[in-house]
């Protein structure tokens, strides 16, 4: 099973977003909080500027892209046994 994290910070209008769009398509997901010098450091290591950042296994992305998250959504979905 993939492990989802979404990085974000407060009064986020994407972070906002892109949490509401996931659990919409029924992607489980933790939260970690950018305002954490730890997690930001880590979002930053990826190579993200902007927030959310969102990591899905081996790949992340940056922003609020419902095109990504939907394809999130069907991949896992798949991989739940039936």
């Amino acid at each position: 099973m993939t492990t989802v994290r979404v990085y974000t910070k407060p009064d986020c209008r994407q972070c906002d977003l892109t949490k509401t769009l996931l659990t919409k398509r029924g992607v489980d997901f933790t939260i970690e909080d950018l305002t954490d010098p730890g997690n930001l450091a880590a979002a930053k290591a990826l190579g993200h500027q902007s927030a959310p950042v969102v990591i899905a296994g081996e790949e992340s992305w940056a922003g609020f892209r419902p095109d990504l998250i939907g394809e999130l959504a069907d991949r896992l979905t798949e991989e739940v046994p039936a």
